[in-house]
């Protein structure tokens, strides 16, 4: 097998700000397997919460790249991913799923046959995506909301952690006069305290808000369980459900956790989340980073299995390198055809 990797930039429409930061751009590592004339893609984003930049992505998609050779084929490789045996030890888990949705993509268009289906499920799942309104005023967030529900948006998802919590009250209040049908989620990602929580959560319920995601920092996931447990809105871990033991700690004590790939390790890893917390009473989330189609394509396979979608990182950018798993109109679809489904814009292979 023959690998490449590609850098690219990846710019927002318009910068989005969160509790934490504002983000404007971010760069993503592409990488391509190639075997006997099929090529399969998968695609790495840089994070600055996660300590991953485009080097260290690099460094690190070079090094499973080359351990590739150690396998007669990427059915095989697959196999080994799944296992351990490959990308084991200090792998990031965001280089992983790269990993990973390559060798589906690969393993998918030399059967012929779609991500989805290889992965159990017959249909291409299709799930209405939130789409996400960063820290902004009242005004802005009210036409944005107002745009989103025309186009077909039906769950909007809104950023909060303002320094004064009562701009982030107003924002929501904007977004629910501005979108009255649309379903509404909230995401401080981290930036409350959890007696700020108590006093603000009753607020955003009488608001109309579906679900809180992470209002509390994270490292203490017996406080957020202690939070969930009063809620008068159902409390979704994010931060503090990053892999497989975390959400077994919270299963049966939060209301939701939200599985992003590149925190996880991938589909499999996310197919094991899911598993440990049927019967829990803990729903599933799919969240995303911000990325390109190819980036966002392997949890829409998985979309079907969502109580909440929030897949809408390609929809963030000023231009989508990548196109397939359309979002526009609030919906994403995997494709119903072999691999991931996606192609890249300048038609190359």
């Amino acid at each position: 097998m023959r690998t490449e990797l590609h850098t690219v930039r990846l710019e927002l429409a318009e910068p989005l700000r969160i509790s934490r930061s504002t983000m404007s751009a971010r760069d993503a590592v592409q990488l391509s397997v190639r075997h006997e004339g099929v090529t399969g893609h998968g695609e790495a984003v840089a994070s600055v919460y996660y300590r991953l930049d485009a080097v260290g992505l690099t460094r690190h998609l070079t090094a499973v790249g080359a351990d590739l050779d150690r396998f007669p084929d990427p059915e095989t490789a697959l196999e080994g991913l799944r296992t351990g045996e490959l990308a084991a030890g200090d792998t990031p888990p965001a280089v992983t799923a790269a990993v990973e949705a390559a060798l589906l993509d690969l393993v998918g268009k030399r059967a012929g046959r779609p991500v989805h289906r290889l992965l159990g499920t017959e249909e291409p799942p299709v799930a209405a995506t939130a789409r996400t309104i960063g820290i902004t005023s009242p005004s802005r967030a009210a036409a944005q909301a107002r745009a989103l529900a025309a186009s077909g948006f039906q769950v909007l998802k809104v950023k909060a952690g303002a320094t004064d919590p009562e701009e982030d009250v107003e924002r929501v209040r904007a977004v629910r006069d501005a979108a009255p049908h649309a379903r509404l989620l909230l995401d401080p990602n981290g930036a409350w305290t959890a007696g700020r929580a108590r006093a603000l959560l009753p607020r955003f319920a009488a608001l109309g808000v579906e679900a809180v995601e992470q209002p509390l920092a994270p490292g203490d996931p017996e406080g957020l369980a202690a939070l969930a447990e009063r809620s008068p809105l159902p409390v979704i871990a994010d931060e503090d459900a990053v892999d497989l033991e975390d959400v077994r700690r919270l299963a049966g004590r939060v209301h939701g956790v939200n599985v992003k790939l590149a925190k996880c390790g991938g589909v499999h890893a996310a197919l094991r989340i899911v598993e440990s917390i049927d019967g829990s009473g803990t729903r599933l989330m799919l969240g995303c980073l911000a990325a390109s189609t190819l980036g966002i394509a392997p949890a829409v396979h998985l979309a079907g299995r969502a109580h909440w979608a929030d897949l809408d990182g390609h929809l963030l950018l000023a231009h989508d390198p990548w196109t397939g798993i359309g979002g526009r109109d609030g919906w994403v679809r995997a494709s119903g055809s072999p691999g991931l489904g996606v192609t890249p814009r300048d038609g190359a292979p």
